[in-house]
């Protein structure tokens, strides 16, 4: 999926690695993290298979960079991947957490979900910033059908920490109940 996120940015415009990297932390991030290791290796597995093509900028006291464009093989590859039917997997690792918290004691899963939905709030919080960001974006690009899509994405993401903030709520609503929910 990395592969696919790295030339859906590039079909939007050339970048470095850099670029990409920022990129990322200011839109894929919030569903897809990456790390800067994984992104170069990839960069240079796109490269390998002819998805991409890199050329060397050189820069008046910088060092050179290296500036990325995806190829028409890997233009196919992404359009090839965006028709493929979905397959989601069912693993929520919180979930599998959650099953077992019953090892714990009723003070110690209390603390867990308060720290959870903190952690979901700081989440929240940072669409809300990302709802901005996809717009300036959108303007930047020049095309709104695009970043639109954007949007989606992050409007997706605000639910899902609104909805588990609640939840964690519901949680220890019926923790402090005794277990009666």
């Amino acid at each position: 999926m990395l592969k696919h996120g790295i030339l859906g940015l590039l079909n939007y415009a050339d970048m470095n690695g850099y670029e990409i990297l920022e990129t990322f932390r200011h839109s894929l991030n919030h569903f897809w993290n990456a790390q800067k290791s994984q992104v170069y290796r990839e960069l240079n597995s796109l490269e390998d298979s002819g998805y991409i093509t890199g050329t060397w900028i050189e820069q008046e006291g910088k060092p050179d960079k290296k500036m990325y464009s995806i190829t028409d093989d890997g233009r196919k590859e992404l359009l090839d991947w965006l028709s493929e039917e979905l397959k989601e997997t069912a693993r929520i690792p919180l979930l599998m957490k959650t099953f077992f918290l019953g090892e714990r004691t009723v003070e110690e899963n209390i603390e867990f979900f308060n720290r959870l939905k903190e952690s979901y709030k700081v989440r929240y919080e940072g669409f809300v910033a990302a709802d901005t960001s996809s717009k300036e974006y959108g303007d930047e690009l020049q095309d709104g059908y695009r970043s639109m899509f954007w949007g989606f994405t992050i409007s997706y993401g605000r639910r899902r920490a609104r909805m588990i903030m609640e939840w964690c709520d519901e949680c220890i609503a019926a923790l402090r109940n005794g277990g009666s929910r």
